[in-house]
């Protein structure tokens, strides 16, 4: 975030991916939503969870002791 000037990143993931979603929350995002048939993967739609983390919540995530 501060290096590179950013003030939000997003990121979408397939909701069975227990892996990406523990990541997000590990790094302080937060759910905003879910994008039926989000995106097309190997020719099957897939629906997205989509989370979200600002400068400000990000400082705060990392003030508190987050990663």
């Amino acid at each position: 975030f501060f290096d590179l000037g950013l003030q939000r990143v997003e990121a979408n993931l397939i909701p069975r991916n227990e892996a990406s979603r523990g990541l997000v929350r590990a790094l302080g995002f937060r759910y905003e939503g879910y994008s039926p048939r989000y995106i097309q993967i190997r020719g099957k739609r897939e629906d997205h969870e989509r989370w979200a983390i600002d400068r400000q919540a990000r400082r705060a995530h990392l003030k508190a002791g987050g990663r």
